[in-house]
């Protein structure tokens, strides 16, 4: 999913940028409650009790394996690691998006970078099998200039690949565009393609390193932090 920004008007900022390129979850939208109602329902299937949401939060931006290591302690190299991993998608297949939300003041924000001229898109590592039933039912489709998954490309975040995608569906160079993400990786894949990286500290965060030490261009502590830096 693509619209052009090269040749629509956007108006450049002094440092060249011209599109804002989004991580998904725990940076635009808050989808740890679906994700924690999908891991507690596969939870309930084995007898376990359910997990309180705030222990569930600092996976939630690492998809199913931060979610069962977190609920069952599993890494990917462990042999049930797949199984579970298989059901616990079909659990959020069920309820992808009932009560996610964008995160409060992204609206405004989304509004501001197009009142600027500029172009935004996502890139999340979240697949295809989700990110476009989520981007469609918070009203996102049609405003998004693109839309990366985890499964677009090869390769997922922390490589460049998914952002170095997204901008050439922009038509745009990678040093025309910021990123802003909720963890480490974010910011990585973002220097790694040549992209200025901001670190949004509002989000999930994971459980490794403050914000403060990832090196990107900013950090925000609120998604209307970002229009200083429009």
């Amino acid at each position: 999913m693509s619209r052009r920004a090269g040749s629509d008007g956007a108006r450049a900022r002094k440092d060249g940028a011209r599109a804002v390129l989004f991580d998904l979850d725990g940076t635009l939208a808050d989808t740890v409650a679906d994700l924690g109602v999908a891991l507690n329902r596969l939870r309930k299937d084995h007898g376990l009790a359910a997990l309180p949401l705030e222990s569930v939060r600092p996976y939630a931006s690492s998809g199913a394996c931060g979610l069962l290591q977190i609920g069952f302690g599993l890494a990917p190299e462990d042999a049930h690691f797949e199984q579970l991993r298989d059901a616990f998608l079909d659990h959020y297949e069920a309820r992808v998006c009932v009560d996610t939300r964008l995160f409060a003041g992204i609206p405004e924000l989304l509004a501001a970078i197009e009142g600027r001229g500029m172009a935004w898109g996502i890139v999340t590592n979240k697949s295809s099998r989700f990110t476009p039933r989520i981007v469609a039912a918070l009203g996102l489709e049609q405003r998004a200039a693109c839309v990366v998954c985890g499964d677009t490309t090869p390769h997922i975040k922390p490589h460049p690949a998914p952002l170095l995608h997204a901008a050439r569906e922009l038509v745009l160079e990678p040093s025309q565009c910021w990123y802003v993400g909720d963890d480490l990786r974010d910011v990585q894949a973002a220097h790694s393609a040549g992209m200025r990286a901001v670190a949004a500290a509002y989000g999930y965060l994971g459980t490794g390193s403050a914000p403060h030490t990832w090196n990107a261009e900013a950090v925000i502590a609120q998604p209307l932090d970002l229009i200083a830096h429009l």
